[in-house]
């Protein structure tokens, strides 16, 4: 059984994917700013509390945790995800930089804590949007969301190479339309083809066992675009 660190567990695609690991005996440590919708689980081998992956004391939190609780972490998956749906002409710097600051900046923060406790056959699976990769269809008023989706797409494959010898393994996932909360912000009334559960469900077991197969890649994953 696999211990594994999920971020933006509070809806949506997260939180289907902490109960679908914890369910298969896997040891689940979810983290999101809101903690309530978790705890009301009650699952013995869920883990969480109060974190905010832009904050350096919360990043100290999990460092505490994993030093009082897990000898590693086999599975980062890198889920939190800030949106704005803005013209960019109207859009502040303070709040550009806002989506940055979890979408990028946090992301990297927590990887970095995480890495010296993953194994070389660990696994770190980053969640990106189609409107990060390069050549896809773009949508005005997504330009902080999407260009920060598209630099970590670059920052696993960097990763990746980086971490080759000693591992772990690195992959990102492009998904397309999933009916979230956070798509429904972005395209108020768009009714996607593919349910959070669905989509939970084809990322945990590719997070547990995509790093086989791949390591460096992208991975577009997706049906439908609205």
């Amino acid at each position: 059984m696999a211990n594994v660190i999920i971020t933006g567990t509070s809806r949506g695609i997260g939180f289907e994917m902490v109960q679908l690991l914890a369910n298969e005996g896997h040891k689940v440590l979810a983290l999101s700013r809101n903690e309530k919708t978790i705890n009301q689980l009650k699952h013995k081998n869920i883990f969480s509390f109060s974190f905010d992956i832009t904050k350096n004391e919360d990043l100290k939190k999990v460092d505490e945790f994993l030093k009082s609780n897990w000898d590693s972490v086999d599975v980062l998956i890198n889920n939190a995800g800030r949106l704005l749906n803005q013209p960019f002409l109207e859009t502040e710097s303070d709040a550009f930089e806002a989506v940055y600051k979890v979408n990028v900046f946090g992301l990297a923060n927590l990887t970095k804590l995480v890495l010296p406790r993953m194994p070389k056959n660990g696994h770190v699976v980053t969640i990106s949007s189609m409107g990060g990769v390069q050549g896809s269809i773009k949508f005005p008023g997504l330009s902080a969301y999407s260009s920060s989706k598209g630099a970590v797409i670059t920052l696993t494959e960097l990763w990746a190479e980086e971490f080759k010898e000693t591992g772990p393994s690195f992959n990102v996932l492009a998904l397309g339309a999933v009916q979230t909360e956070m798509l429904e912000e972005a395209f108020p009334g768009y009714k996607a083809p593919t349910t959070a559960f669905e989509m939970a469900s084809y990322i945990k077991d590719f997070a547990l066992t995509g790093h086989k197969m791949y390591n460096g890649k992208l991975l577009q994953v997706s049906s439908s675009t609205p």
